[in-house]
């Protein structure tokens, strides 16, 4: 049951996305840009995975959370807009009730979940996911740190 809600949010917000018109677009982008060069020093010298989604379509990591998924730049990683391609399906209920606790509640959590790697592995991982504030939009934080 929690799956099936998970799929129709992410469905939803898939729709949302792509109804969106063009002007939005550039908007969000220009948000996830200058909210990140605000956090930069953060991104740059934290020993955690990180990265901030404000969609699928706009989001931004760390090298070390690029690195840990198998990618070779923050870039690379960003330019995968499927869910369903980074998070293994046995995580995919924690971490979108985590984001939607952050986005709706105003609540942080701490999950555990697993990815997929850019290679077909997958990798498990504890995950702190924070509601932040930018601008007049909500966006998810996530610290991403290695299972040890």
């Amino acid at each position: 049951m929690a799956y099936c809600q998970a799929m129709a949010i992410f469905l939803t917000e898939r729709l949302l996305v792509m109804s969106r018109p063009k002007q939005s677009e550039a908007h969000h982008e220009e948000l996830i840009e200058a909210f990140h060069n605000q956090l930069k020093p953060v991104f740059e010298s934290s020993e955690q995975g990180m990265y901030l989604y404000l969609d699928d379509a706009h989001k931004v990591c760390n090298e070390r959370y690029a690195s840990l998924l198998g990618y070779g730049t923050p870039g690379e990683w960003a330019r995968v807009t499927e869910f369903t391609d980074l998070v293994a399906e046995k995580s995919t209920d924690a971490l979108v009730t985590a984001y939607q606790r952050a986005m709706e509640r105003k609540i942080g959590s701490t999950i555990t979940v697993t990815w997929k790697k850019k290679s077909g592995g997958t990798v498990d991982t504890n995950v702190i996911v924070v509601p932040v504030a930018y601008n007049g939009h909500l966006f998810g934080l996530h610290f991403v740190s290695p299972k040890v």
